[in-house]
Parts: structure tokens; sequence; C-alpha cells
């Protein structure tokens, strides 16, 4: 039988300690440990496929009071490894909500810690940098300190991981054009949310989603107007199959538009490298500027990943894609948060503009993907 008070434990590969009480299922976990400034959109975090591998920490300090719904659900199930929040609500106070986040936790098999100083936790990595960690709640919080921090050592780095495999589609599915049709996408599921399709779907494509596994003939053959790269887990270091996949639908004159694991892949395509971020960039509050337009927008990212590559150069790719330059860039870290190829139809941005919770400043990607879409067809270069 379990309470609301049952002791768990966060324990940190650097041997840090932060005890609190079991959220969610009851059991040991084991991920990378990162945090999310969202003070609303819990439920697009927890069903976000690109938090795969990772224990997410929620910065705000309230979770759960507007509870869950099926229709915020931006996959079939909760994907992070773990939870962590300093209060869950006790109880749930919104019309929309048709259970709690507690019960979907339960439900998935989700082990969090609640009542512990998220704040300190936070300044913590926010120093010393993402790492790995375990939850410990059950009959594993009563073993040693010393073998708790041995297996959480056991767990391999993010760096490396390609987890692709496990979270996109088994089998291709359509989702048809939702206003008057003008063509068809091929979208590689790497991690998809569900959003992303109906947006792309809300600019009259029919969006074909496919597993990580196709190959360049397979997609070909399926006579779509573009392509793109979705968002998605893990360290595009280690997707090689993926980038040479990109490289020979692009060389076939594809358009492409690439999001979140999308850029880093559209950058290692054009032949450039990538690099892991400290404790990367999560959260709806994250400054990004538009170079061409001079205009700030304010978005939601999860990325632990970067692409390499100067911030006001325009360099010939590697690859022999043409020029390509950085469209968008952080204003807290100048890290590269898009890419714009120059002499093919190719662009890509490193946060969410599909962010269904918020902010929603990065929603006109969309319509340019559309717009370069139907440039190609007469033959204009975007």
């Amino acid at each position: 039988m379990t309470s609301a008070f049952d002791p768990a434990v966060l324990v940190l590969e650097d041997g840090s300690r932060y005890e609190g009480f079991a959220f969610g299922a009851r059991g040991t976990v084991f991920g990378e440990l990162v945090f999310a400034t969202g003070m609303t959109g819990y439920q697009e975090t927890l069903t976000d496929p690109s938090y795969a591998g990772q224990i997410v920490m929620m910065t705000a300090p309230h979770i759960g009071n507007t509870g869950m719904n099926d229709a915020d659900m931006e996959s079939k199930r909760i994907w992070v490894s773990g939870f962590v929040v300093r209060d869950p609500s006790r109880i749930v106070s919104n019309f929309r909500s048709e259970r709690s986040l507690t019960d979907d936790l339960v439900a998935d098999n989700i082990v969090g810690i609640s009542s512990l100083d998220t704040r300190a936790v936070t300044r913590h990595i926010r120093d010393k940098g993402a790492m790995r960690s375990g939850i410990f709640s059950g009959p594993d919080y009563a073993i040693t300190a010393k073998e708790q921090l041995t297996r959480v050592m056991s767990v391999p780095d993010m760096a490396g991981q390609n987890l692709s495999d496990r979270v996109s589609t088994q089998e291709a599915y359509l989702v048809p054009a939702s206003i008057d049709r003008i063509g068809s996408v091929a979208i590689l599921d790497l991690g998809v949310k569900k959003s992303t399709v109906a947006y792309i779907a809300q600019r009259g494509f029919d969006a074909h989603v496919l597993p990580q596994s196709i190959t360049a003939d397979e997609v070909l053959a399926l006579g779509v107007d573009a392509l793109f790269f979705s968002n998605g887990p893990g360290d595009p270091a280690a997707s090689d199959g993926h980038v040479e996949l990109l490289r020979q639908l692009l060389r076939s004159g594809m358009p492409f538009f690439g999001i979140c694991f999308g850029n880093q892949l559209l950058g290692r395509a054009l032949g450039f490298g990538t690099y892991k971020l400290p404790f990367g960039h999560r959260g709806i509050n994250q400054p990004v500027l538009d170079k061409r337009s001079g205009r700030v927008e304010i978005t939601s990212q999860n990325h632990g990943f970067a692409v390499d590559f100067p911030i006001d150069a325009i360099i010939d790719s590697p690859e022999g894609f043409g020029r390509v330059e950085v469209s968008h860039y952080s204003l807290n870290d100048e890290v590269v948060e898009g890419l714009r190829c120059l002499d093919i139809d190719a662009f890509s941005v490193q946060y969410h503009p599909e962010a269904a919770s918020g902010p929603h400043d990065s929603m006109y990607l969309f319509d340019q993907f559309r717009d370069m879409v139907l440039a190609s067809r007469k033959g204009v270069n975007n």
C-alpha cells in the first residue's frame, strides 16, 4: 500500500542527494537530469518524445493543478524517464481536466519525486551541467547511498545515444490536409509531436508520417512535394543513417524543413559538426533573434546539443550544398537556433515553433515552409 509520504531520493552522478517524497509510480528510474522552465504546459512536456531518456525537473513550484486530458497529449504516452516537482497539486481545478497528473504518471509507470528544493537542484545543474541521475523509491530507497550512486554511474551518458528507434512510429500513417490540399509532405518521425503534424496539415499538405528506418528510395516513391525532419531525443552525432538519408533527399532537390533534432541533422548533412551543451535549453521563455527581420522571438525549446557554426558567417557547405548561414541565434548564449541554405530549398530551426501551450511567436515558420514548397514548383529558389 502506497502513501503520499513514501520517502524517495534523487541521486546525481556527482554524489549530490536530495530527499523528498515519492510522486507517481514507485520504483527506481535513471536518466539525464534536466530542468524545464515552463509555468504551464507540463502535459506537453511530459508527452513530448524528445524528452525520452531524461528525468525532467519543473522549475515552476506548483505542478498538476490543471490535471490531464486527451486533447493536449502530444503522443500516446508520457516519455520522460522520471519527473521532479516541488509541490504537486492535491486537487485538480480545470474544466478541461479528465484525470489527475498522478493518475497518468501511475498509468505509464513514471517514477517521480516531490517536496524537494527544486530551486537548489536547478542552480546546481545550472552550474555543473546536466548529469546522470536516479530516483529511488519503494524497496530501492533502502539500499545504501553508495550502491545507489554506483547504479547511477552505470547509466550511459546521453552523448553517443541514438534513441530514434525508441520513439518513432513503427508503421507509416497519413494525416490528410485539413484545408484545401496543395501538396504532400514526408515527415520523418524522430519523436514527432501531434501538433507538428496538425500544423503541417493545416497548411494544405497531406502529412505522410514515416518511421525513422525508412530509406530514400521509399520516400521518393511516395511522390511527395517536400521533406520534414521532426524533433526527437538523443545525440545527432549518433545518427549517421538519418544524416545520409537527408543528404540523398537534398540532392534529389526536395525542399526541406527541420525542427530541433531536424536542425542538428541538417547541420550534419551540410557537413558541419554538433556538440553537447552544458545544460541545454529547455522551457518556454527562450529569446531568439531572427537575423533577417531583427525580430526577437520568445520560443519553446528542448535540446541538449547544438550545431557548431559561426553566427555571423556565410560558409560553403563541405558536402556541396552551396552557401549556408545562421538564420536565428540565442540571445542568452549565442547558440545557433536556425540554419538557412542560400542555394537550395532548405532551412531549419533549433526551437519548437509548434509549441501548443505557447509561446506562438514562431508559427510563421510553417507558413514559410508552405511558401517555399510552392515557390520551388515554379523554379524559384527560397
